[in-house]
């Protein structure tokens, strides 16, 4: 696969093969990649619920579906206000932008920016952005600057995008089915992160991976 340059970029943007909602800008057009800026969502997760038992803490396991839906806190700000990450707070923020990879022959990896690490803020990810995707982009961040708290502000930039020529065109079934059933994330919706498919978690819970490997054979 090859990596697209300023020029290519360009041409896929006026062809409508790759589109931004806001448009990107002249800072964010970088010589082989594409910076996003944040958004104005972050979600917050929470670490304990009110039971009749009593105060208990919010414990994740593929198996718990209700927990990971009402996992997080949502905060939205409005245009001119700030987000202050606390000492190792872990949150999940949003891209500015809307995406769609509109040709059937690209695909992109989403990388954080050197320049947001170095601040303090963990970015740890390099996510695949799939062939036919649309929807906004979703990310981890974590304050890992010690004792300090980290101030952002929507619209920074922080993260950035190397798109990929694929060697073959995919069909848009073919680009929607990611191993054995469709693609957990096709049109994000800004909604935290989804769990893997339900076949899947029920056999690994169940202890049946040889089942699983029978069963979702290629």
């Amino acid at each position: 696969m090859a990596v697209l340059t300023k020029k290519e970029i360009l041409q896929r943007l006026r062809a409508g093969d790759l589109k931004f909602n806001p448009k990107i800008d002249a800072f964010q057009l970088q010589p082989h990649a594409i910076d996003l800026r944040l958004g104005y969502k972050f979600l917050i997760p929470k670490n304990w619920v009110m039971t009749d038992r009593g105060r208990s803490a919010i414990k994740i396991s593929i198996d718990d579906t209700a927990i990971h839906r009402e996992q997080f806190d949502e905060v939205i700000l409005q245009p001119g206000q700030y987000f202050e990450l606390l000492p190792n707070e872990f949150v999940i923020a949003t891209s500015l932008e809307t995406i769609e990879m509109n040709a059937s022959d690209l695909m992109a990896i989403l990388f954080p920016r050197t320049s947001t690490n170095r601040r303090g803020v963990n970015l740890s990810l390099s996510g695949i952005i799939d062939c036919g995707y649309k929807g906004t982009l979703i990310f981890p961040m974590k304050n890992e600057a010690g004792n300090q708290v980290l101030r952002i502000y929507p619209g920074e930039r922080v993260c950035q995008v190397i798109l990929q020529d694929l060697q073959s065109n995919l069909s848009p079934e073919e680009a929607k089915l990611h191993g054995a059933q469709a693609a957990k994330y096709t049109e994000s919706q800004d909604n935290g992160y989804q769990l893997d498919k339900d076949a899947e978690r029920e056999l690994l819970i169940d202890g049946q991976l040889e089942e699983l490997k029978n069963r979702f054979g290629i």
